[in-house]
């Protein structure tokens, strides 16, 4: 374990490559998850936006993927994130979300993560 958590969000992608399958964009999401647990094995705190987006969505009334309420809460709850995170991790997959979160915190001078021994403790 470290001696210093680091709070890292997990970016990938979520509803890209999917055509809004909910069954494809609940395998992008465990792929994060998983992602999520490498890191809280480092001894980490991992994020993932959907995590907080997803309970945000269904209470404001969103009816499905890219409708006006989705859109004002998914991207802009990562975005937010990013300003408390030591770091993102950004799993592989294509991602116009994911790439905005990596150029936001480039952006910040948080580090970005590519790979998974780049993380402190999974080396």
């Amino acid at each position: 374990m470290n001696d210093k958590a680091l709070i890292i969000l997990v970016a990938g992608p979520y509803r890209s490559g999917t055509n809004d399958d909910p069954v494809l964009m609940e395998n992008n999401l465990r792929k994060m998850e998983e992602a999520a647990l490498l890191i809280f094995r480092a001894g980490h705190i991992p994020v993932v936006g959907e995590w907080f987006a997803l309970p945000l969505l269904k209470v404001a009334g969103s009816k499905y993927p890219g409708d006006a309420i989705y859109e004002g809460i998914s991207y802009p709850i990562a975005r937010r994130m990013i300003t408390r995170a030591d770091a993102i991790w950004r799993i592989e997959g294509a991602s116009k979300g994911a790439d905005g979160d990596v150029e936001k915190a480039h952006s910040l001078g948080i580090p970005v993560y590519y790979k998974a021994e780049d993380i402190p403790g999974l080396s």
